[in-house]
Order: structure tokens, then sequence, then C-alpha cells
């Protein structure tokens, strides 16, 4: 086994907009594994709140590439590296790697009969006017996902409402309100059609929930990194969203489904913004999901080769195995 890594930069098409940062590129660490002249790729972008850097990741995988050349398996990378980008990008590869050398799709080894999935389409946090004029701009997008802080954000969300009275729309606020503005904004989100508040509290504070009865659905996302912290909160969200680059992988990725269904959780699949080739193993976790959030090459300047189809209307189409799986 050999095995490669390289940092692969993708600038955004425009700067985009979040609670406390703004993205003008994505740093992904892409992956290559060689068995036997066959191939493998996986893409890590990492944890950007937590530090998860495109040098890091490096890093984490020049510590495995020993271990990883002389035969490590597949499931004792789980082992070795943290949850991460790093993980996450070397784990997928191996689902590629595997997949070629042995002529059997991730789909028909994981038994799946693979769905169209439609994403959001996500817009950045910006003046009301701005926001909605996005929102009118994809109007072939009947999903979309509105970034929010804690400022005006219900004069933002009626705004959408008013240009884009026929989308669903839910919110990711990434940890930008208190308690006491999700009790004052909640009842106006759910007069609007909100179907879902993400992370609207700082990770850490999810038993301030305790208790509150939101008229809407509230999911988890910074606050659920992956399945070994799913039982800490899961009392206080309806909805956990599972990012490949926060648990490490498509494999543990698919161990925090099972375990969120099995306790009646519904689920989100999420992306840290990276290419095709991150999307596509997000796509496996997306069959089991309510709300499908992998936009993240519609925000890139550029794709990768063999990239997944995305329609005018937000339909994603099943990767095509010169991409991945």
């Amino acid at each position: 086994m050999k095995i490669s890594f390289e940092k692969v930069s993708f600038p955004m098409r425009v700067p985009f907009v979040i609670t406390g940062y703004t993205f003008t590129a994505t740093d992904t660490v892409r992956v290559t594994l060689e068995k036997d002249g066959v191939q493998g790729h996986g893409e890590g972008v990492g944890v950007y709140y937590l530090g998860d850097t495109a040098d890091v990741m490096l890093d984490l995988l020049d510590y495995a590439k020993p271990d990883v050349e002389q035969g490590l398996s597949h499931e004792d990378v789980q082992k070795l590296l943290p949850p991460g980008g790093a993980r996450n990008a070397l784990d997928c590869a191996y689902w590629d790697l595997e997949a070629k050398l042995s002529g059997i799709s991730v789909w028909d080894r994981l038994k799946l009969k693979p769905k169209g999935l439609k994403t959001v389409y996500t817009i950045g946090i910006g003046s009301a006017d701005e926001m909605a004029k996005c929102a009118a701009d994809y109007g072939t997008y009947n999903k979309l996902k509105i970034k929010l802080d804690g400022k005006d954000p219900i004069l933002k969300l009626e705004a959408i409402r008013a240009v884009r009275p026929d989308a669903s729309l839910i919110i990711d606020v990434n940890q930008g309100w208190t308690l006491e503005e999700l009790k004052e904004y909640a009842p106006h989100c759910a007069s609007l059609g909100i179907e879902m508040i993400e992370q609207p509290l700082k990770r850490g504070a999810d038993e301030e929930l305790a208790g509150y009865r939101a008229p809407l659905p509230i999911g988890a996302d910074e606050s659920c990194l992956h399945a070994d912290e799913f039982d800490a909160v899961a009392d206080y969200y309806d909805v956990i969203n599972i990012k490949l680059d926060k648990c490490g992988g498509l494999t543990a990725g698919l161990e925090l489904a099972k375990m969120a269904l099995k306790h009646g959780k519904r689920l989100m699949v999420g992306n840290m913004s990276g290419s095709s080739l991150s999307m596509a193993p997000a796509y496996v976790i997306g069959q089991f999901c309510d709300f499908i959030d992998i936009d993240g090459p519609l925000v890139l300047a550029r794709d990768v080769e063999n990239p997944l189809f995305y329609s005018t209307s937000g339909v994603v189409e099943v990767p095509s195995g010169a991409l991945w799986g």
C-alpha cells in the first residue's frame, strides 16, 4: 500500500459569511491510496472551529503514513487517528480503494439502492435586502438554508419569506444565540414556516435546553461531533447533523446515523464546503436523512474532475464511480 496526500485549495465564488467567520477559500487535504495499480481517493476539509486546519491534517497523515504503508487495516484507522478531517480523508480513501479493488461499489457493499437527493442552497449572512435578493436569485431551489446570527434575524427571515413564499426554509445559527434569544425568536420562526433551527446555542451550553419545548425542531451540529458525544446531548435535540469531517469519515458517520435513528432522532447530512470528492461519501449518509445539505461545490469557483451533477432545482445525481465509491 502506498499513500500520498496534498493540500488543495478551492476559492469561493464570493465570500461566504456565517456567525463569526468569513470564508474566501476552502483548504482541503486530498488523500490517495494505491494498491496493485489501483487508486482510491478521499478529501478532508477539517473543522475550522476546532483548529483542524489543512496543516494539522497533513501532520496527522504524515504520522499515520508508516502504519498505512505497512498494511494498516481500514478498521484500525479508526483507532490510529482522532475524529476530524485527516481521518475523514483517509477513511473515505479506504472505502474508495476497496470498492475499486473488489469491483463491489460502496452501495452494493452497504446493500443500499441509492436514491437521488435534493440539497438545500445555503445563503450566507448579509443585510436583509442582500439575503432576500440571493433567495430570489436562486428561485429554482425550493429548499434553502439560511445562515443567521443575533443581528435582526427575524427581519431577515421575513424579507426572505416575502420573496420566497414557496421555499422550504431551515436556519443555521452556528452557536450565535443565547437561550433567551432562542425563546424570543423561535415562535416567529415557527409562524414563518421555518422547518428547523440548527445549532442555536454555543457548544457546551446544551443543558440550557433542558425543559424547553420549542415550537419547531432544534438541531445539533457543533454540539454533536461524533458518536461518543451523542448520549450527552441526545435529550436536548430533535435533529442530528452528521458531517464526515466532524465524525472522522464515512465509517464513523454510519455509526452515528445508526445510533441516532435508533433513538428516534431525525438526521441531517451537512458539509464543510468541500468539493464533490467530499460530497460523494456524504451522499451515502444522505440516504438516511430528512435534511440534505451537500451544496459545498455550488459555492466554490471550481470543482474536481468527474464532479457531482447538480440540477438547477438542487437535485444531486448519484456519484459516478469515476468520482468515488
